[in-house]
């Protein structure tokens, strides 16, 4: 395991250890629902499911299909927040 990949795993852990994990995830849930993200995504799920038909999309399929579009859609200030919230939080606990 690489460094990089050591330190993600041991900020993840302190996240999930502290709650701070739970916290962020609401908090993006919010936001996305607040900036009309979901309705979006949702609008795209139909379109593609338009597109195929019912009978030839998988759950894999449409996941692959919009995960691009899902991630290139969230707001980059939703980006900004999360990740404010993440360095204050290793601030505030900076025995990593």
């Amino acid at each position: 395991m690489s460094k990089d990949s050591q330190m993600r795993a041991a900020i993840n852990q302190k996240l999930i250890e502290m709650g701070e994990r739970e916290r962020l995830k609401e908090l993006l849930r919010a936001k996305l629902v607040e900036c009309g993200w979901k309705d979006q995504m949702k609008g795209h799920c139909k379109d593609v499911i338009r597109e195929k038909g019912l009978e030839h999309v998988t759950v894999e399929d449409l996941e692959a299909e919009i995960t691009p579009k899902g991630r290139a859609l969230v707001p980059d200030s939703v980006k900004k927040e999360l990740l404010q919230r993440i360095r204050a939080f290793l601030a505030q606990h900076s025995t990593l």
